[in-house]
């Protein structure tokens, strides 16, 4: 496993603005709770959820039928999706929200294949938070078997507003 430098994320969820709610769904691995973040677009594509794993912080929701490709497997844009959105939330989470982050660019390596019912877990590494751009890196693992690796540069934004993180940015 890559990363870049030795900087994993840290999250402490003291931080209020992003909201964790226990999790009652019994499809939900213990362990995760639903992250309310990530905002509309993610929304519309499915439940968020976080856990901590020692210094690092993994997001993840489950594949259904509605992300699936012609072929009956997880769409590759799906699997951009999470993988994107995941590598911000961690940047924020990292610094505690005092920054939001916007995608520059966004690389990605398809290793394997998602399927309907798959629980995806993001395993987010930060690599640095600079005073313009930020990097992160992070696997996608089905089961503990990697599916896709991504890599992002992140334009450093003021932080969200109230009523941003209020709507679920």
């Amino acid at each position: 496993m890559h990363y870049h430098g030795d900087l994993r994320v840290a999250v402490f969820f003291s931080y209020t603005d992003f909201t964790m709610t226990p999790q009652d769904d019994k499809d939900v691995p213990p362990g995760f709770e639903r992250l309310k973040r990530g905002g509309p677009y993610m929304a519309s594509l499915g439940d968020l959820h976080s856990r901590r794993d020692g210094s690092k912080i993994v997001i993840a929701m489950r594949m259904t039928d509605s992300h699936t490709n012609m072929r009956g497997i997880v769409h590759g844009g799906m699997l951009a999706s999470l993988a994107d959105s995941s590598l911000g939330l961690g940047l924020t989470m990292s610094c505690e929200g005092r920054h939001s982050f916007v995608t520059v660019n966004l690389s990605t390596d398809f290793i394997g294949a998602g399927r309907p019912g798959d629980w995806v877990e993001a395993h987010v590494n930060i690599g640095r938070i600079g005073a313009r751009v930020a990097f992160a890196d992070c696997e996608l693992l089905v089961k503990g078997k990697r599916i896709l690796r991504a890599s992002g540069v992140f334009a450093v934004m003021k932080a969200l507003t109230a009523a941003q993180l209020d709507a679920g940015y």
